[in-house]
């Protein structure tokens, strides 16, 4: 029996029984041996996995070879696209030198080929075709984050998110939430209040300039309907799963509202989806990335929604992928459960790099063949540092891994072909127009119309005695509050119920 050769040895943890994700080949002493395949088995994919690296080591080309080879698999992902170069999913790649030249020496048999996507963007000033969120779904705890609120002023806009879901006022946009805060701070407001907390002006001054500011910067444009039914995020094409292409690049101003609208679409995915235990292959793959911008400035409470989240969503087969670049960018209690890690190179330029680089370190299983920290300051373009789970859920020897070349299109399509492409998708007709239908602005602004105003007395009123109406009673015989009482009251059993991140459960 011939010996095997260390890169052999290697990639014997990477043999998968059943579908994976060709990686690439194991590189020892600075050639690929091709006979070494480096996999990931589709089967662990909802267990979650992390690409790292720095800028222009070839993190956006290793997302694009997983989006690729998990569609052709006919698994569906949803891939943010922060630069603006990976709509050339779309269109199949064209061979040079460089692509032949590493198909070649990684035995891979790569043919140019194009792949489904639907270019989606958040509200209607983007390319793709416009999604949306309403207010109400979006949820209290979410929408602290994107308005950068802290904890008081989160826990005032729950209470005040907690009224108008009791009485059954829609939030859908921004002139919603505004509406139900100027009458939760009014007179009649503080009434309705009486008995579950109140609503400072000062605090409701914060959260109402925040809004402006969101506002400001296109919010207006994302909150509202028709909202995302996240089940258009499931889709397949001829088998192939298709890639939801968030285009982001005119959102990188506003990251905080990108990234917390992935973390909502994340946690519409955990409350809609059924429970699935493990499967042969995930029923979709999300792709966060930027994601240091998620965990940025977050609350201990929101950290540990997401810790939840993740932790729990690989029941319902979503796999999550966070893509950063650094690993420590990842809090420890998400890391911990990122069970596949392809690591580009890090720099080591300055005492804060070099910190960072043995934090690193750390994260992977110690290794005979490399020395982690000369590897990870030494990897070439479009390598990178690989460990996954087996199908046995064992973690992989450390592989130094030379990546296989996208088949699609390495770069963007360009605007117009976007634009073109979201205009025939099947999703354009359902999301493009905008719908403002009767909610909590419309239904306060009766409320107030049809109040009667109150005349000027001539003299100072007498108190009333105690056979004359008092003001509960002169109030109830007022029409409009009859009608509002009614309909609070008809709302009362349809309450909105909420999960991990305050965003709705649908029912």
């Amino acid at each position: 029996m011939a010996e095997q050769s260390p890169a052999s040895e290697i990639a014997r943890g990477y043999v998968s029984e059943g579908a994976a994700v060709e990686l690439g080949a194991v590189v020892l002493d600075g050639q690929a041996d091709a006979a070494a395949a480096v996999r990931l088995p589709l089967a662990t994919l909802n267990r979650h996995g992390l690409v790292a690296g720095a800028t222009g080591t070839g993190k956006t080309k290793t997302l694009q070879l997983l989006a690729e080879q998990l569609s052709a698999a006919g698994v569906p992902v949803v891939l943010a696209d922060v630069k603006g170069d990976l709509s050339g999913l779309a269109e199949a790649g064209a061979a040079n030198d460089k692509v032949t030249g590493r198909a070649e020496e990684l035995g891979d048999d790569w043919q140019p080929t194009a792949f489904p996507v639907q270019f989606l963007s958040l509200g209607t000033g983007g390319k793709g075709v416009p999604i949306r969120a309403t207010i109400t779904s979006f949820g209290p705890v979410l929408l602290s984050k994107v308005l950068g609120l802290n904890e008081t002023q989160e826990s005032t806009l729950g209470l005040i998110f907690h009224w108008a879901d009791q009485r059954g006022l829609a939030l859908l946009d921004t002139k919603d939430l505004r509406s139900v805060i100027t009458h939760l701070t009014s007179d009649e407001g503080k009434e309705d209040l009486q008995g579950i907390g109140g609503v400072s002006a000062a605090t409701a001054g914060v959260i109402l300039r925040a809004l402006s500011n969101l506002e400001a910067q296109g919010g207006e444009d994302f909150f509202g309907e028709p909202e995302l039914d996240v089940t258009d995020l499931r889709r397949q094409v001829d088998g192939r799963g298709v890639v939801s292409l968030l285009e982001l690049d005119e959102l990188q101003s506003k990251p905080a509202l990108f990234s917390t609208f992935l973390m909502w679409l994340l946690a519409e995915l955990f409350e809609e989806l059924p429970e699935e235990g493990d499967l042969e292959k995930p029923k979709l793959v999300f792709f966060f990335d930027e994601a240091h911008l998620l965990f940025s400035d977050a609350s201990k409470a929101f950290l540990d929604r997401i810790e939840q989240t993740v932790k729990l969503i690989r029941s319902k087969g979503v796999g999550v992928f966070f893509c950063t670049q650094l690993p420590t960018d990842v809090p420890n209690a998400v890391l911990s459960q990122l069970g596949a890690r392809v690591q580009h190179a890090l720099r080591a330029f300055t005492p804060e790099d070099q910190k960072a680089l043995a934090k690193t370190v750390k994260t992977y299983p110690k290794t005979p063949h490399y020395e982690l920290d000369q590897a990870l300051t030494s990897l070439g373009i479009g390598e990178a540092i690989v460990t996954v789970l087996s199908e046995r859920g064992a973690p992989t020897p450390v592989a130094w891994t030379r990546l296989r070349a996208p088949r699609s299109k390495m770069g963007s399509i360009g605007a117009e072909a976007i634009i073109a492409s979201a205009a025939s998708s099947e999703l354009h007709g359902k999301y493009s127009e905008t719908i403002d239908r009767e909610s909590a602005y419309e239904k306060l602004a009766a409320r107030v119309a049809e109040s009667p105003a109150p005349e000027a007395p001539a003299e100072p009123a007498p108190a009333p005695q105690p056979d004359e109406p008092g003001f509960v009673e002169k109030a109830m015989a007022n029409p409009a509050v009859k009608s509002f009482l009614r309909s609070a009251a008809s709302a009362l059993g349809r309450e909105v119920t909420r999960g991990l991140f305050g965003n709705r459960r649908r029912r």
